[in-house]
């Protein structure tokens, strides 16, 4: 399957919840994927979006910000920890939990020891290697639309 450019907002204008950049409503849930490693990253984006699911890639967590920013329709962030730049991805997830508290938040890695209030509450840690159904039934579950 090859890969194909993920939407983004132009101008960095955010986008009404269900809107693409081509102008047809969509119901499906979206994710952003963040992740350094490009093969790892497109691997995950492929698997996720055949699940149905639209997807959303960064390769950091600077690129995640200026995503979140401009989308008003991501319903899950899925993080790697172990990430250059300016915040690793414990760091991403406590921004988007203080800036956007609706995102759920899967944060993943092969490398990273895991403590009680790493995550922000809510925030799911899936160890690396996973299994694709592991995140996919994670995925479903928290992008399901909240119950009032």
């Amino acid at each position: 399957m090859t890969s194909t450019k993920r939407p983004v907002a132009p101008e960095g204008k955010a986008q009404p919840p269900g809107d693409d950049t081509h102008g047809t409503a969509t119901a499906r849930p979206v994710i952003l994927v963040v992740e350094d490693d490009t093969l790892l990253r497109m691997h995950a984006a492929e698997m996720i979006e055949e699940a149905g699911f639209e997807v959303l890639e960064a390769q950091n967590a600077d690129e995640a910000i200026v995503l979140l920013e401009a989308r008003l329709d991501i319903a899950v962030v899925f993080t790697d920890i172990d990430m250059p730049g300016s915040m690793n991805g414990l760091k991403l997830a406590h921004a988007v939990a203080n800036r956007w508290p609706p995102i759920r938040i899967v944060a993943t890695s092969g490398h990273f020891q895991m403590r009680d209030g790493d995550l922000p509450e809510g925030g799911l840690f899936i160890a690396k290697p996973y299994l694709s159904q592991q995140i996919l039934s994670t995925l479903r579950e928290l992008s399901k639309p909240a119950a009032y």
